[in-house]
């Protein structure tokens, strides 16, 4: 009934259509994969959704050109949560975690650079280049991070304290006041241990642009610019925007075998990672169907949910439904709007899923090669492992590409985070040829210039993105064999982001955590 852990012959169609299962998941998204496991490993028959012919969602591998696999979407892992990894017991179900030799690249056009990794001495060194200033703080402000990231850490492995539904047992209105006691306590434990000090410090990172927070502590452009980037990841939000300084926790909240801020690849490429998860679902019992779609939840009169119902007909039972879709495609298509409150509908409808985020997976015949730095590697460098930050040179040119995109138009220099997993893993592209990832920024949805239905459009903002590395590494442009690009529209159409968005919602302060997607 299996096959690489997915259902697929007639018998499981059959299963499929004929049981009533305890519960169902929509999409099988990493998300989805995970919650189906645990649901099974508390002994529940489990069935899961994917409306694509590969499960993964945005973390999945797919060859599009022959000999290259392309982690077409999330290109690295860091916030996974470790509990998860040892849980699962991903490790022993095929996940292996390739870490970068540095982790960050800039590369400069007027022939310097900053490479960052893991030994602090050379990052010193590295960053007197620019400002010995500089150097002196960014150990300051790493350790401030971090101290940060522990709250944070908190509040991502707690049970959020949800609301209780009206028609709950007295029995569960007993257990959710003890479980809301209990996490509040928690939580002012962690307040008071950080002080008042690190609290104001925290709430200023949490609510200022953040050009304010690097603003504070650095005075290099070159090191302000390669820090904000990660902070603009996803979004379509400035750097000058307020709260956009919460994002910069992410590059310190992560981590890779119990070491912090570490970005890594995946052997395989992503879609490893969920079929890795796949397995142990597998294991635990869970039946996953792919060209499954759901056309809408089937709830009684009474607003209990007895199941979905498919696009081709097809009725599923079950006592429980959760939804691996965004809250949009959830509460807006999936569930008759008839069974929820008019205020929710209304926050759900005008919830932000706006995203300036390209996507292109590249296949290159050779490494790109920077001329700005001494580094150059015929085989593989530190640099070519690392996150390389093209574009980044400064926070105004990060400011006019997020400005072009407000204005409708993608960036003239676009923004991009450069990634080349083959540096490390050798199984994803032929012997001497490389996958290049280039996470870009800002595309809008619908530009004013043109349209993303127009392949002339496509081909010439495709061209931009390349013809401004080979700025930073020449003859990039004619090493390339072929690439795939998803635009925003792109990742709604085929992978169901709503506007493209890659967190299922903006990152901002009043949809995160008891406020996301919305308070209720």
């Amino acid at each position: 009934m299996w096959s690489r852990g997915v259902n697929s012959n007639a018998t499981a169609t059959r299963l499929l259509k004929e049981k009533k299962w305890d519960a169902l998941v929509i999409g099988a998204g990493h998300n989805g994969l995970i919650a189906a496991t645990y649901l099974a490993r508390g002994g529940l028959s489990v069935a899961v959704l994917e409306r694509r012919h590969v499960i993964g969602g945005a973390a999945v591998t797919e060859e599009l050109i022959p000999g290259f696999k392309f982690s077409r979407c999330s290109y690295l892992l860091s916030l996974l949560r470790p509990s998860i990894i040892k849980e699962l017991e991903l490790v022993r179900h095929g996940l292996k975690l390739l870490k970068p030799i540095s982790q960050s690249f800039t590369p400069c056009l007027d022939g310097r650079y900053l490479l960052l990794g893991p030994d602090d001495e050379q990052n010193y060194l590295e960053m007197s280049k620019f400002s010995k200033r500089d150097a002196d703080a960014y150990p300051r402000y790493e350790t401030q991070l971090q101290k940060f990231s522990k709250f944070m850490d908190f509040l991502l492995d707690s049970q959020t304290p949800e609301t209780l539904q009206w028609d709950s047992s007295l029995n569960d209105w007993l257990r959710d006041k003890l479980h809301k006691s209990v996490f509040w306590t928690r939580c002012l434990k962690h307040v008071l241990s950080l002080g008042q000090k690190d609290m104001v410090d925290f709430l200023d990172l949490l609510l200022s642009p953040t050009s304010k927070v690097l603003n504070k502590w650095f005075e290099s452009d070159v090191v302000k610019a390669t820090l904000a980037a990660d902070a603009m990841i996803g979004s379509m939000a400035s750097i000058h925007t307020p709260g956009s300084g919460y994002v910069l926790l992410h590059h310190v909240m992560g981590e890779t075998d119990g070491e912090h801020n570490i970005w890594s690849h995946v052997e395989g490429g992503m879609g490893t990672v969920s079929l890795a998860i796949s397995n142990a679902a597998k294991e635990a019992g869970v039946h996953i169907f792919t060209n499954a779609e759901v056309s809408k939840l089937v709830i009684e009169e009474s607003g209990r949910v007895i199941g979905v119902l498919m696009v081709d007909g097809e009725r599923l039972h079950s006592s429980i439904v959760l939804s691996n879709a965004t809250p949009y495609k959830t509460f807006m298509e999936l569930v008759p709007q008839i069974f929820l409150p008019d205020d929710f509908v209304r926050a759900i409808k005008y919830s932000d899923y706006s995203s300036g985020t390209t996507k292109i997976n590249v296949a290159v015949d050779k490494l790109p090669q920077f001329q700005s730095c001494n580094l150059n590697h015929p085989e593989v460098g530190p640099h070519h492992t690392a996150t390389i930050h093209i574009g980044s040179e400064s926070m105004e040119e990060i400011g006019l590409a997020c400005q072009d995109a407000w204005n409708g138009l993608p960036s003239r220099r676009p923004v991009m985070e450069m990634t080349i997993p083959s540096s490390l893993d050798k199984t994803i592209s032929p012997p001497g040829k490389h996958v290049v990832s280039l996470f870009t920024q800002y595309t809008p949805y619908k530009p004013t210039d043109g349209s993303w239905e127009d392949p002339t459009y496509r081909e010439l903002y495709a061209q931009r993105c390349f013809n401004l590395i080979d700025e930073y590494a020449p003859g990039f442009s004619s090493s390339v064999i072929g690439y795939d690009m998803l635009t925003p529209p792109d990742l709604e159409r085929e992978f169901g982001l709503t506007g493209g968005n890659i967190f299922h919602g903006a990152m901002v302060l009043d949809s995160l955590f008891l406020m996301r997607p919305v308070k209720q």
